[in-house]
């Protein structure tokens, strides 16, 4: 997706999000993981175009709805834990 990568750093910056903010997300096989921000960002950039539409089309409803981004992110860092 064009322009994702630029788009997603505007948004977390705009919203102020700690990329420094950790999830601590238990997964299958490791355990414990911590995961940063900055991990998941990077990892929602190296994703594929339509799953790069499907986070964008989220992350926007979940501010539409004023909601924390973060509870998304964290979602995000569970699957990469899986």
């Amino acid at each position: 997706m064009a322009g994702f990568s630029s788009w997603l750093d505007t948004f977390v910056d705009e919203k102020g999000l700690d990329t420094d903010h950790r999830f601590d997300v238990e997964g299958p096989e490791w355990g414990w993981n911590s995961i940063p921000l900055s991990a998941v960002i990077e990892a929602a950039k190296q994703s594929a175009s339509n799953e790069q539409a499907q986070i964008k089309s989220k992350l926007v409803e979940v501010d539409y709805r004023n909601a924390d981004p973060m509870h998304f992110f964290e979602y995000l860092a569970k699957g990469m834990a899986k």
